[in-house]
């Protein structure tokens, strides 16, 4: 008889890396990441100017099933967008024209929205991370310069006990 299988290290990030060929596949990467995510998950998104993120955060809202277009919040900074059904509201933080931590971020009261609603950081990196040790970094990686290549290269890295027990290879399938 086999032993049970160790449970997974909380410790040891949970990582996948997706290849994504087009804009709709990148919705679609996010409609199938909204089916794991719950309230109080932090998803920090990180990427050169336009990877995609704001493209998978339509693809979470959709899956989410929340009210209101997903747009891109550069100028109004943050938009919560809340849930038509039981799921929770997404509150969406573009983070590009923030310096410094947490600290300045302060004003979007993150640490209160956070238990009740996934929220989603653009630009992120850096500067959220204090709120949870439970947490998603997406890296979306595409080429530079003057190409019109639409491949993008995504790393979902899942931090802390709540994702060393959730599956994200079903992200890859």
């Amino acid at each position: 008889m086999e032993a049970p299988a160790a449970p997974p290290d909380p410790a040891e990030p949970q990582i996948v890396e997706i290849t994504v060929n087009s804009p709709d596949q990148m919705r679609e990467l996010g409609r199938k990441l909204a089916k794991l995510l719950r309230a109080g998950d932090l998803v920090i998104l990180s990427g050169e100017l336009g990877a995609g993120k704001t493209t998978l955060t339509r693809g979470l809202g959709e899956g989410l099933g929340v009210r209101g277009a997903v747009t891109s919040p550069t100028f109004v900074m943050a938009r919560v967008h809340p849930a038509l059904g039981d799921g929770p509201p997404l509150v969406h933080v573009d983070a590009y024209r923030l310096s410094g931590g947490l600290e300045t971020m302060e004003d979007f009261d993150l640490d209160v929205s956070l238990p009740d609603s996934v929220v989603v950081v653009e630009w992120g990196e850096g500067k959220v991370e204090e709120l949870t040790d439970d947490r998603l970094q997406i890296l979306i990686h595409r080429a530079v310069g003057d190409t019109t290549d639409e491949v993008r290269h995504v790393t979902v890295t899942g931090l802390g006990d709540r994702w060393a027990r959730t599956g994200l290879s079903v992200l890859s399938a």
